[in-house]
């Protein structure tokens, strides 16, 4: 039980960082445009805006702003997932190791999800409010998706153990 919950705290922490490191990367250095809170994801879909020049700079500028606080909140998340990791792999269970690890875990995932907030925050204030209406029509248009993929993948694996 340890171990798959251990999985899957680090499968969604992998998640977490691959976004926190996109994002760290500014415009432009994911190959798939911006990261992070605004850009792929679960955040701001800003590719379908058609966001004049000036919202572009703005987003640039609110980017730069929380770079150096995201390259810092992500590299306390390695950190902590490297500390839980090692906390359960040592042998004998150290318990007190893996209850201290993974409450700093959570205390870093915690701080990386506040700052993905507070740029999508930010990053939302400069649209117009049709463009914030086509974010909100385009993220419900994701989680419908996302609930089909998951649904066809329930399946496939339901027929695989019938």
């Amino acid at each position: 039980m340890n171990r798959v919950r251990s999985f899957t705290m680090a499968a969604a922490l992998t998640a977490v960082l691959a976004g926190g490191v996109a994002f760290a990367q500014g415009p432009g250095g994911g190959r798939r445009g911006p990261g992070g809170p605004v850009g792929r994801g679960g955040g701001l879909p800003l590719r379908g805006l058609n966001l004049t020049d000036a919202q572009q700079e703005q987003v640039k500028t609110v980017r730069q702003q929380y770079r150096e606080q995201n390259r810092a909140a992500a590299e306390k998340l390695r950190a902590a997932l490297d500390a839980q990791r090692t906390a359960v792999a040592t042998v004998p269970v150290d318990e007190s190791a893996i209850r201290a690890t993974t409450q700093a875990l959570a205390e870093a995932q915690t701080e990386m999800a506040l700052q993905q907030a507070r740029v999508y925050a930010e990053v939302y204030a400069l649209l117009t409010p049709e463009q914030q209406e086509q974010v909100k029509k385009l993220q419900s248009e994701r989680r419908m998706r996302a609930q089909q993929l998951r649904q066809r993948g329930q399946q496939r694996r339901q027929s695989r153990q019938g």
